[in-house]
């Protein structure tokens, strides 16, 4: 056997593609990588049966530390899952579905696309809603592409938002052109008054989360009066959890409404893969990103699903195109569709308001520990942040070592969350630690 590779081009090829780029070598390609990180070669063993691979696996897999007591949030979150989730989802029907390319003979997977938009819609009152998107970051990012056009090309976002979400909007807007204007915060919510004073005709939009950054409830209402006092849009980046115990995006004058949507059936996962819903009004249906299921009637009368719009370059003509998102995270968003039929409405609002009620009860009992009050006295949800007496990585150190995973540190503060699934026991002995740490 001679020595094969699956390198498509020959090395003459290889070296005249290297003169003509003016490179001494292919490894010039790799030169803004440090040395260090540069692997010389491959040394892999040679093959191990199932078992001994099984081992080893297990063995890597102990190094991880599993905490069954969670009190961080911050875009990734610790809620039950009920058993029939994973057991629909898992159903190879569902796992070999595919991209509706040939709609016609998609009806299945187009159906459940068909129903994730139908519940994000009630969700968030808006009644256009497209198959999903990558994750909530990209969501709030292609939303505010949205807003964008010759005219306005300005995006204001709240310093309130998730640090990674302004990251992202950051990212899409440097590619577009776009500038992005960060609006500063008051005592833990977005500055109404600076909000105004920032507001001009080249405005396209601003994007405010509810509940925020910090855990706390935003005067949406008020944000999007300002906003379309300047002709711009209003976008709202919500937690799912909440649809069911505050205002929806509609009722708050949303133009666009974004979301994360890992807390409705996906595990955390170590960060992936997540599921961004969007929601718009009418209006505004043909801006939307990715794709669109609709219902229809075939021949015979019967109820059949197509796929009413798409946005991406490869269904339409190039220089119409708003989007280049290739997936849809059907299966996330399938995941999500069977979460919230098995919880229904009630469900809903019942893991809200125990997610609620706990994080308030914690936050109390944190508070009559010196040192860890609250940053902002603004009502929140399930999130909130305190400052700590002590650094927050020590503390964090400290509960880990009880098989605790703290709050996320959020420069001298500590970002703590709760959800349902914190017992009071838990909760109790959080704090007792926390006694603990801080006497030491």
């Amino acid at each position: 056997m001679g020595n094969y590779n699956y390198i498509p081009s020959s090395q003459t090829e290889q070296d005249e593609l290297v003169k003509i780029l003016g490179l001494n070598s292919v490894d010039d390609l790799f030169k803004e990588i440090p040395e260090s990180l540069r692997i010389k070669e491959l040394n892999i063993p040679s093959g191990k049966s199932e078992v001994e691979v099984r081992r080893i696996m297990e063995g890597i897999a102990q190094k991880n530390q599993v905490f069954h007591s969670i009190f961080r949030g911050a875009g990734s979150y610790y809620h039950y899952i009920p058993s029939i989730v994973k057991q629909i989802t898992s159903k190879e029907e569902f796992l070999t579905a595919y991209t509706p390319y040939q709609a016609e003979i998609s009806q299945g997977i187009l159906q459940s696309i068909f129903e994730f938009q139908t519940m994000v819609s009630e969700m968030t009152g808006l009644p256009i809603a497209n198959a999903s998107v990558y994750d909530g970051s990209s969501a709030a990012a292609e939303g505010v592409n949205m807003c964008i056009d010759r005219r306005r090309n300005k995006a204001l976002v709240s310093a309130t938002t998730h640090p990674m979400t302004i990251q992202t909007i950051k990212t899409y807007c440097h590619a577009m052109g776009t500038e992005v204007v960060i609006v500063p915060e008051k005592n833990g919510v977005t500055d109404q008054e600076a909000l105004a004073s920032l507001l001009d005709e080249t405005t396209a939009c601003l994007y405010v989360e509810q509940p925020n950054y910090y855990g706390i409830i935003e005067s949406c209402e008020e944000l999007a009066e300002i906003v379309h006092e300047s002709k711009a849009k209003f976008i709202m980046g919500i937690n799912p959890i909440t649809s069911s115990v505050l205002k929806t995006p509609f009722e708050c004058g949303a133009d666009i409404a974004t979301g994360e949507g890992q807390p409705l059936g996906l595990a955390m996962n170590f960060g992936g893969p997540y599921l961004g819903f969007m929601a718009t009004t009418e209006k505004m249906t043909r801006k939307l990103p990715g794709r669109i299921a609709g219902q229809t009637v075939d021949k015979d009368g019967e109820r059949a699903f197509v796929l009413t719009l798409q946005a991406r370059e490869q269904h339409i003509r190039r220089e119409k195109s708003s989007s280049n998102i290739c997936s849809n995270q059907a299966h996330c968003a399938l995941t999500a569709s069977v979460y919230l039929s098995a919880m229904g409405p009630n469900g809903l609002k019942n893991v809200a308001e125990q997610c609620y009620s706990k994080a308030h009860y914690l936050q109390k009992e944190l508070s009559k520990i010196d040192g860890f009050g609250l940053v902002h006295s603004s009502e929140f949800f399930h999130e909130f942040l305190t400052h700590s007496p002590i650094n927050p990585t020590e503390v964090n150190k400290a509960l880990q070592e009880k098989g605790i995973l703290g709050g996320l540190p959020v420069g001298d503060n500590i970002l703590w969350c709760v959800t349902e699934l914190a017992t009071k026991e838990e909760m109790d002995y959080l704090v007792s630690t926390l006694k603990e740490v801080t006497k030491g």
